[in-house]
């Protein structure tokens, strides 16, 4: 719980009695391998907070290939915001791809946070516009850079990821094959 408090205290001030009531709202929650934290088709129904593991946001593109959008580890949330607000289906599943330990609030919990702490708001807003910028990095170098620089960026972006998911979800997160993906690691050693 430590952790996440941590972690919403870089977004914001929280007193003591406010930390007290999130930390009455989370549960924990463990996620095997593979499992699923939210599914498309699906409306998204809790924010987590990832205490150890790594999950990964993937859809099925028109061909019904698994297409990797990016992964989410240690100290971050994790969540379909719009599916989530807006009570819509999600479009892309979060699957964990290691055991997952969560915390993890309901979406009547998450509200009460919202209707309860001054500020909650504004430090969800800044949290998501965080989130936003970091996926729009993360995407920018998959467009305009050869395979190996963008292995090479994910290196740089995802330092704790590569050793620890299939090599698989990151040939689909670069937009390249496996066998591609296995080169361009062997030419870098």
């Amino acid at each position: 719980m430590k952790e996440l408090i941590e972690y919403f205290l870089l977004f914001g001030n929280l007193n003591q009695q406010q930390t007290d009531l999130i930390s009455n709202k989370a549960t924990e929650l463990n996620l095997s391998k593979d499992e699923y934290f939210s599914e498309a088709g699906k409306i998204a129904r809790q924010v987590g907070f990832i205490i150890e593991g790594i999950t990964r946001v993937c859809y099925y593109n028109n061909k019904g290939e698994e297409v990797t959008k990016y992964f989410i580890d240690e100290n971050n949330l994790v969540v379909d915001f719009e599916s989530f607000d807006n009570e819509i289906c999600s479009t892309a599943y979060v699957q964990a791809i290691t055991d997952c330990k969560l915390i993890v609030f309901s979406k009547k919990d998450w509200q009460e946070l919202l209707d309860t702490i001054v500020g909650w708001d504004t430090i969800v807003h800044k949290i998501i516009s965080k989130a936003l910028m970091q996926k729009v990095a993360r995407r920018s170098p998959l467009v305009t850079e050869d395979a190996t620089e963008r292995y090479l960026k994910f290196l740089e972006i995802y330092p704790n990821v590569v050793n620890r998911v299939p090599l698989s979800y990151i040939a689909s997160y670069l937009g390249i094959t496996q066998s591609s993906l296995s080169r361009i690691r062997k030419n870098i050693r």
